[in-house]
């Protein structure tokens, strides 16, 4: 199979993603180890952290990965397809099973070399779960990293039932599921979430019980306080302003103590243990609908948009 070869996107270097990547027709097949699947991709999603991925090594002198030895061959982390090639140790998954996941495990330490921008994709079968069956593949990859993101970072602030939460940005890709996941998962009492003024009534519709227009209002205004606030867009100091005392603020944007930083570990485990409210559709993914027709456009400017959701291709 490495003999092979697929069309995919590669980066020839790093730096600004509309410089550095091209498409091309003869990047060879993933090798597929004992304890991963070779994925034949139906589709894949862009988020503004594959372009961070294509910048983060154009300083040689500070790297964000520092363990990377080599440069990234194809971009991409978010992908749905089809299982075509197993190893020997795979207990899972077999070959035609339709699986989704984010296939960069630590993706904050070490990225794989071959993303999901491809034909073909290969990763530990840990890091997949069967597909949704009510899903399409292209709202399949637009889930891994934020879903796990969203529920992983509520878990991580001790979040349950009856408590109430702030969402700081409800308007970004992994905070529409956090709004869903705390309130349809956790069974939060009241989800307020802050946004633009043309975004609140989306929020409403995916579960905030008070949306908040931040160019108009100051949510520390909010006549209380709550069990957690869920920080991504560095106001993690206004956070800890309207978090109850005993409560934690969390954000995914920079370490900012005494606020908990967090940073993903991907797990299919996450994505099944979420399976049954996407099946019901109590959580849904949020995609852009015109995303096949801006994709190619849409990732020049993905170091500076603020998506309303992720960019899923199929």
């Amino acid at each position: 199979m490495a003999a092979a070869s697929s069309d995919s996107i590669p980066s020839s270097d790093y730096g600004k993603s509309a410089d550095v990547l091209k498409f091309d027709t003869n990047v060879p097949v993933p090798e597929v180890r004992e304890d991963q699947v070779l994925v034949k991709v139906v589709a894949a999603a862009l988020s503004p952290v594959d372009s961070r991925e294509c910048l983060a090594c154009s300083n040689p002198l500070t790297p964000l990965h520092p363990d990377i030895s080599s440069k990234l061959t194809v971009v991409g982390y978010d992908v749905a397809g089809v299982v075509v090639k197993i190893g020997s140790q795979v207990k899972k998954f077999k070959v035609g099973d339709e699986v989704y996941g984010d296939i960069n495990e630590i993706s904050i330490e070490k990225p794989k070399n071959y993303g999901t921008l491809a034909e073909y994709t290969a990763a530990e079968e840990r890091v997949f779960a069967l597909k949704p069956k009510n899903l399409s593949f292209a709202e399949a990859a637009s889930l891994p990293e934020p879903i796990q993101t969203a529920y992983e970072v509520l878990e991580q602030a001790e979040f349950s039932a009856g408590k109430s939460v702030l969402v700081l940005g409800g308007a970004g890709g992994v905070e529409k599921l956090a709004i869903q996941v705390a309130k349809h998962v956790f069974g939060a009492s009241k989800v307020v979430a802050t946004a633009s003024t043309g975004k609140l009534e989306l929020l409403r519709s995916l579960g905030a019980d008070l949306a908040v227009d931040y160019t108009k209002e100051n949510f520390e205004d909010v006549p209380e306080k709550f069990d957690g606030v869920y920080d991504a867009v560095g106001q993690v100091e206004k956070g800890l302003n309207v978090v109850k005392e005993g409560g934690k603020v969390v954000t995914i944007v920079t370490p900012a103590p005494p606020a908990t930083f967090f940073a993903l570990i991907s797990s299919g485990s996450v994505l099944e243990k979420l399976e049954p409210y996407l099946e019901s559709g109590k959580v849904k993914p949020v995609i852009d609908p015109k995303a096949n027709s801006l994709f190619p456009r849409l990732w020049r400017h993905l170091p500076i948009l603020r998506l309303p959701g992720p960019l899923a291709r199929s």
